[in-house]
């Protein structure tokens, strides 16, 4: 049994025998509880430290746990309607709502139900993850002289030079600002290069979590159409020419969620056409690790090309490692690198100093590299048995483009086949797939599946998974 589930049917079974005991009474000694359920220590104290925070257990150093005193009657809730004016903005003299769209973040965040295939997720399955690498780098952090100071606003100078070295050789410690994490520092970019109301070009489609940072911070996203080499530059000159944007956020490098790498010649142009407009190219590069076995040598980052301070770079941890390690990296030359500064201080202040620590023992472990292997044959194999069985089993899904790196694979469905009908049609048959609808900044072309083989537990669940969707498609045409 998992600890998590453990502690679950622990803090139940405590709760129905709360009545037995009256305010201020003693419980049974964790050592005694240990011995009734059959459960570790671990288990007791979390369960206790869970009745804790509920507020029905109160414990005592050294005396126990005793049942809490009862709870004055909460009162029950005013009239909060007053909001609904408050949240909206004033335009031209009438209220606007003022709401903010997560719902493409939160379908890559939240848990699917037991028993459901994962081709959601936007984050590696447990069983990818160095996790005993990553426990052992948090312990070690732990014990370092000054691990729980605090630590420079931007970040220990170690971890930026080791993040620089990753951008290119021409940047250093000194261009480079430690988040918390990749949306972290895609937030802090948007934030210092545009102001509220300004267009932000993007890429079509991309990530929908840009798309909401962008729209919570007031700017307007314009899409820029990709295809298998990456942005068409063609469009993205134009698209700087009809709007006047000043910044531009790209994926060079395994683009969310169509895989693609922007091409060689292409990359030269992407700089050329951000400079001669005076625009900022926000490079997020969330995927550098992520490269499958035999996919051949890395192209550089933008950054490392650009000579001018015209590209921001964003790089992470968290999705080489665990959602949990939300460790990343801003980096940019010349002005702009204060301003990113100053917004990331007033934002965050700093990123906790055992994090920054632990991640630096963790890069600087034999485990990492050994880390970095694994994975990318781990990635390669999961990639080919996903493309594998959809050929097999669903050869009306398109897929134009199999990926190189990342997580996903992305599909176009037939004409006539409807996104939503069949998202939900997936999710009643036991899989739990992301419709395209959310990575479009506009009215998206046709519909679309992005299915991430890196959530999965191995190929035998990624043929269930693509066994249950055959499932679903057939239901949706009838």
């Amino acid at each position: 049994m998992q600890e998590r589930s453990s502690v679950t049917e622990l803090v139940d079974k405590l709760k129905k025998e709360l009545d037995h005991y009256s305010p201020g009474g003693k419980l049974p000694s964790s050592r005694a509880l240990v011995e009734r359920f059959r459960v570790s220590p671990v288990t007791v104290s979390r369960a206790l430290a869970q009745l804790t925070a509920e507020g029905l257990v109160v414990t005592r150093p050294g005396a126990g746990a005793y049942r809490a005193q009862p709870r004055a009657e909460v009162p029950s809730a005013g009239d909060t309607s007053w909001q609904e004016v408050t949240l909206s903005a004033s335009v031209a003299g009438e209220l606007v709502p003022r709401t903010v769209d997560a719902s493409g973040v939160l379908a890559t965040l939240a848990a699917p139900p037991a028993g459901v295939v994962e081709f959601n997720g936007g984050y590696l399955h447990p069983a990818l993850q160095p996790e005993r690498a990553m426990a052992a780098a948090l312990a070690r952090a732990g014990r370092r002289p000054g691990a729980w100071s605090r630590p420079p606003t931007e970040g220990l100078h170690e971890l930026r030079e080791w993040f620089a070295r990753g951008v290119g050789a021409t940047l250093t410690a000194a261009d480079a600002l430690i988040t918390a994490g990749g949306q972290s520092a895609l937030t802090t970019a948007l934030r210092a290069l545009a102001p509220p109301g300004a267009p932000v070009l993007v890429e079509s489609p991309t990530y929908p979590g840009l798309l909401a940072i962008a729209r919570a911070a007031g700017l307007r996203p314009v899409p820029v159409p990709v295809d298998a080499d990456g942005v068409r530059t063609e469009l993205l000159a134009a698209a700087f020419q009809a709007t006047g944007a000043r910044v531009f956020v790209c994926q060079p490098l395994f683009q969310n969620p169509t895989g693609a790498v922007l091409s060689a010649a292409r990359r030269p142009e992407v700089l050329r056409i951000a400079r001669a407009a005076d625009a900022f190219v926000v490079e997020d590069d969330f995927a550098r690790r992520l490269a499958h076995e035999g996919s051949g040598p890395l192209p550089r980052t933008l950054a490392d090309d650009d000579r001018d301070g015209v590209v921001v770079h964003v790089g992470s941890l968290t999705k080489v490692c665990s959602p949990s390690l939300r460790v990343g990296v801003l980096a940019a030359r010349g002005p702009v690198l204060e301003r990113l500064r100053a917004i990331h201080v007033v934002d965050s202040f700093f990123v906790a100093r055992p994090l920054q620590e632990a991640a630096l023992e963790l890069v600087g472990s034999p485990a990492w590299s050994r880390h970095l292997r694994s994975l990318a044959g781990e990635l390669a194999a999961r990639r080919t048995a996903l493309t594998g069985a959809l050929g097999s089993a669903l050869p009306e899904l398109l897929l134009p483009y199999v990926p190189p790196g990342g997580f996903h694979c992305w599909l176009r469905l037939p004409e006539g086949v409807d996104e939503a009908a069949l998202q939900s049609a997936a999710l009643r048959a036991g899989v739990a797939v992301a419709g395209g609808r959310p990575y479009f900044g506009a009215e998206p072309p046709a519909g679309h599946l992005r299915l991430s083989f890196a959530g999965v537990a191995g190929p035998g669940e990624i043929a269930e998974g693509v066994r249950r969707l055959r499932t679903a498609y057939d239901e949706v045409r009838g």
